[in-house]
């Protein structure tokens, strides 16, 4: 009788996005590849030119990224996240960064969990942006 093979296991994630106001959202740079492009046209009914207008930008070197828009907790966030729900409005049709984004471990909710604990709040949110600044 040949050997069971040990069932591989798919590393469990170690952080809650539901509980995150979205910092990775929050990059300056959030790359926009042809195919995620085409991908989020279709997902508003929009030709390719017409999303490139009016969702995407030619900045830091890339030749497409994100636009942003004004967010009380981090200054700028992607122009696709709801600022209120603290949620991504296109989640089914995100670009592939934001799919493959943070893996198995993300820095900030480890820090947010280590925050919220030694403020003893469960919605504490730490920020990276201050106003005046």
């Amino acid at each position: 009788m040949p050997a069971k093979k040990p069932a591989s296991k798919k590393p469990r994630n170690q952080y809650d996005c539901l509980k995150c106001p979205g910092y990775c959202c929050s990059y300056p740079v959030i790359e926009v590849k042809d195919r995620d492009a085409q991908r989020i046209a279709k997902h508003f009914g929009l030709t390719l030119a017409q999303a490139e207008k009016k969702y995407f930008k030619a900045a830091h070197g890339y030749k497409r990224i994100m636009r942003r828009q004004t967010d009380e907790h981090f200054g700028k966030i992607c122009q696709f996240f709801d600022t209120a729900l603290r949620r991504c409005t296109i989640y089914p049709a995100r670009p592939s960064t934001c799919r493959s984004f943070p893996g198995t471990r993300c820095g900030y909710y480890d820090f947010l969990k280590f925050e919220r604990a030694g403020q003893e709040d469960e919605d504490y949110i730490s920020t990276t942006w201050h106003h005046g600044n």
